[in-house]
Parts: structure tokens; sequence; C-alpha cells
């Protein structure tokens, strides 16, 4: 069999392989239950949900605009607030000052319990895998249900998401896992990069009965997992959004604190200020707020929240769309952004990237082989010509055909897989960059 047949070949094998995936995934997905409502007042609801990413049932505080049930054909944007390691969903209306900053404002403000300890993440508990499940719960089942039971605008462009501490990393972590989910994304006082204190943040989910190696693994043997989720390393990913970092120095400040240094704080300020530089670098345009004295404090967190709002209300009137070129790096096997879906196959865990995808093609970095499914931006069953370049090697081309929603389905290799999970220690990680040119066939 040549070359261009066997490419060809596995194109089909590889479209069947992901399509197979996402039909495992929807049959995986059933809605959460709700099996209790609690009116606290007249714009305030408290949901318990049963979802089968926790053990037990979990909370939603739902915030609605005044007017809401007047206006029956009004809809909103969506604003999701996320609470700290030691909260829960009643943080943000108890301590915190979401009702009274946003009462005059258009907006639903949805606010989760992450768990005492959760970190907005599905627990890896070293390598037995099961819960909790927050991400999953929060990104692939909670905001549907929000948009199928609130007039949500439910768009990528109407819906933003902020928090404080644990939840400024959830905010971070989630904004650059799923950028085509949000618009904008604020962190306040939050722990945005995990690899400067690992052992600190191994300790939180103790909170809620997990180990070390809960949240990831073993940070030494499991870097890559922890990078996977960690907004530092997720940087470029955030391209497009409208970004607000904001700390304290952890020194008493103009709205109280403790004598001498609130180290919590300042470890937070460090944090920020690597994720800053990052995106500097990565020339994405953000927000660096370091406002000196202040502490983990609630005072500068309503602060935060009230002097960003304007910000989020701005950015939802004046609209936003997907960038032109998407570039989107994951360490999971199968991922999906803007419509474009990767599946990697390879011996072992470690980082690729999709990078400047557009209708003209992208390139692929990583190791093995894998299969790209465009965005339905192509004539159904229209004929296209790919063209496969590697670094070493002479072009190859075959052609596909776009299916009935106009998705083409493309078989990239890379090379020869690595052995090893990436960064365990010892190891050396190769990286493979294959060119993908997609052109209409004549």
């Amino acid at each position: 069999m040549s070359g261009r047949l066997k490419l060809h070949a596995a194109t089909l094998l590889g479209a069947a392989l992901v399509c197979a995936m996402l039909a495992a995934r929807a049959a995986a997905a059933p809605d959460p239950q709700l099996v209790g409502t609690k009116r606290i007042d007249s714009r305030l609801t408290e949901l318990t949900l049963r979802t089968p990413e926790l053990a037990a049932p979990t909370h939603v505080r739902v915030l609605l605009p005044a007017g809401y049930a007047s206006h029956r054909k009004r809809r909103y944007p969506v604003l999701y607030l996320l609470h700290g390691a030691s909260g829960s969903q009643t943080d943000w209306t108890t301590a915190g000052n979401a009702e009274t900053a946003t009462a005059k404002l258009p907006l639903i403000v949805v606010m989760p319990d992450g768990g005492r300890g959760g970190f907005y993440t599905d627990w890896f508990n070293n390598g037995k895998g099961g819960g909790p499940r927050w991400e999953t719960w929060h990104i692939k089942h909670l905001i549907p249900y929000v948009d199928a039971h609130y007039r949500t605008r439910a768009t990528r462009s109407q819906r933003a998401i902020a928090g404080l501490s644990m939840g400024g990393f959830g905010t971070f972590s989630y904004a650059a896992r799923h950028p085509d989910l949000f618009t904008a994304a604020l962190s306040m006082s939050g722990a945005v990069d995990t690899t400067l204190a690992p052992s600190v943040i191994d300790a939180i989910p103790s909170a809620d009965g997990g180990g070390f190696g809960a949240l990831w693994g073993d940070y030494e043997a499991n870097q890559v997992r922890w990078r996977a989720h960690n907004p530092l390393d997720l940087a470029e990913n955030l391209r497009g959004l409208e970004l607000w970092l904001r700390t304290g120095n952890g020194q008493p400040g103009p709205l109280g604190g403790r004598p001498g240094t609130d180290i919590i704080e300042a470890g937070v300020e460090g944090m920020a200020n690597n994720v800053h530089k990052r995106l500097q670098a990565l020339h994405i345009r953000h927000v660096f707020d370091d406002y000196g004295p202040g502490q983990h404090m609630w005072p500068y967190w309503n602060r935060d929240l009230t002097e960003t709002l304007p910000s989020i209300m701005e950015r939802f009137a004046s609209g936003s769309r997907p960038p032109a070129r998407v570039t989107f790096t994951a360490a999971e096997p199968q991922y999906s952004v803007y419509g474009w879906r990767v599946s990697v196959r390879r011996p072992a865990l470690e980082f690729s990237q999709l990078s400047n995808a557009n209708r003209a093609g992208f390139s692929l970095s990583g190791s093995g082989s894998a299969t790209v499914s465009t965005p339905a931006a192509f004539k159904p069953r229209g004929r296209y010509v790919i063209t496969i370049k590697k670094r070493s090697g002479k072009p190859e081309s075959y052609r596909v055909i776009a299916n009935r929603r106009g998705r083409l389905h493309i078989v990239v290799p890379l090379g020869k897989g690595n052995p090893a999970q990436q960064y365990a220690p010892g190891t050396t990680t190769k990286v493979f960059t294959t060119r993908v040119r997609i052109a209409r066939a004549s």
C-alpha cells in the first residue's frame, strides 16, 4: 500500500475513532438532578443538585438580577463566581458583597460549591481515579444546566468567571483549559502557579479527606499532570480573553490586616507575578493589579470584585469573537477547543499543541500520531487536498471529503512516541512538529 493510501486509510480510521469517542462522552453525561430549592431572598436562591461526579448532593447559589421575574423575555449574561479553600457556595453572599455589588446590574451570578479543598479539578487520587470530579461537574454539567434553566445568553461572549484564592486558581485554570466557554476571567489573590508551592497545594485537599497526591499525584512523579492544570503553563490558551490578576503583597493595608506579613497573600503575589510575566512575554493583553499593602481578607476581594464588575459588563456589551487563529496546549490525549478536536495516540502522558489553526491549515506538536477534526467550516461533502509536511522528508498529499456537517478529519503523523511521561525524573521528551495545509481540490 502506498504512503498516500495508508494516510487515506488512517484518516478514515481516525474519523471513526473520533466519532466513537464523542458518542461515548455523550452517553456518559447524564443531566444533574434538582433535589432541593431554598429561596433566601428576592434575588438569591440556593439549589441542591445531585450529579454522578460527586459522592453527595452539592449546592449552588444563583443570584438573579432585579426584575428578572417581570422581564420574562429578557436574557442575561452570566458570571461564575468561585470561593476559596475552606469555603463554600455561601461565601460570596455572606462574607462577600456579591449581592450588593450586582444589585443594579443586568447579570446572573452563579456561585457553585467547589469543596473545602477540592481545587476545581477532577481528583487523580494517586492513580486510583474516582471522585470528586469538580471540573467535569462545573464545566460539562453545571454550565449547561444553568443555560437550560435560566434565561441566560448562552454564548462564550456572555459568560465570565471570577474567584478568590483557590477559586482564583479555578478561574484561570478553567479559563485556560476551556477558553471557548468564557470571555473574561478575574483572579483575586489566586493560586495561579501551583508549581511555586506544590507541597502547600498538595495539603489543601485534606480539608475534604484527601491525602497527598489526591489532586494530580506526587509532584515529582506526575509533574505533567500538575502542569496540565496550571495557569502559568497554559497561559498561551488565555489569548483572546479579557484578564485581570489582582493581588496584595501581604502587608497590612488600607482595608485592614493583621500585624506582620500574611504569608498566604505574599505567596499568591509571587504566583500572580509569574503569570503576569508569562502573559507579557506572550504579548497577551491583561490587567495586573499588584496593589501593594493588602492581605488575604474579604475587604480586598470585595473591592476587587466591585472595581472589576464595570469592565466585565463592558466586555459583555462590546461582545467578543473567537481568535482568528487558534493555538491551544493540553496534556490530555483528547481535547477540543473552538470547534477543533484533537485525539492523540502515544505511549505516555505529555503535552501537545495545536498551533495557528484556521481554514488554511495548522501545526501540531507532540509525539505519536493524532486525528484532528476541524470545525464545521467547510463545504459539506466538498473535496479537499491535505498536505502533510514533517520536519524531515518530502510533503505528502491526499484527498479527503468533508462530512455532511462540513468537518474534515485529518490524520497527523508526528514521530515515535515517547516511552515515559513528560517531566518524569531522568527522562527526555522529544517533540515533533507536523504542518498541515488544507486546500480546496480543483
